[in-house]
């Protein structure tokens, strides 16, 4: 597996993945693809900075973020989805890793990420989780009745005592 930049070549086959999750709506899968066509075009511009997952060739997942407008050294983590058959292969741990780096390279503290907290996005709260993510928020039928916001942070930089900055 390989973590590589975003191509123009990788749009419909990220599509294709976002969609094959059956965990977002057809809107959704169109504002993914929305970003993705704005990391591929103008990233610098727009904000939005991604990172493909390959394997064999095969665009396997991605994970696309951006600077949080407004702050001083945070990122969102607007998406990060990997193709349903290539679950648990470590496609999700290495794009989240990679983006971690990115950040911390360039002196980013913190990175968020908002997910549904519907039963069946429980495996993807578990992730980030098991990622070392901690629950910052919830927010209770944010996006539906139902459908809770759940916001995960995790502080990228550590000040001379190993605390979190």
């Amino acid at each position: 597996m390989a973590i590589r930049g975003i191509t123009p070549e990788d749009r419909a086959p990220i599509r294709a993945l976002v969609a094959a999750t059956g965990v977002f709506t057809d809107e959704e899968v169109a504002v993914a693809d929305e970003l993705v066509a704005d990391a591929i075009a103008r990233p610098d511009e727009s904000g939005y900075y991604a990172l493909v997952a390959e394997d064999a060739g095969q665009v396997r997942g991605y994970a696309c973020w951006g600077p949080t407008p407004l702050t001083d050294g945070t990122h969102d983590l607007y998406w990060i989805a990997v193709d349903p058959r290539e679950h648990g292969r470590g496609h999700g741990r290495a794009l989240l890793t990679a983006v971690e780096a990115t950040l911390r390279a360039e002196g980013a503290r913190l990175l968020l990420i908002e997910a549904a907290g519907r039963a069946d996005n429980a495996p993807t709260l578990a992730f980030y989780v098991r990622c070392g993510y901690q629950q910052v928020a919830r927010i209770r039928d944010f996006y539906r009745p139902g459908d809770d916001k759940v916001v995960f942070g995790k502080y990228l930089q550590t000040g001379p005592e190993g605390q979190a900055i």
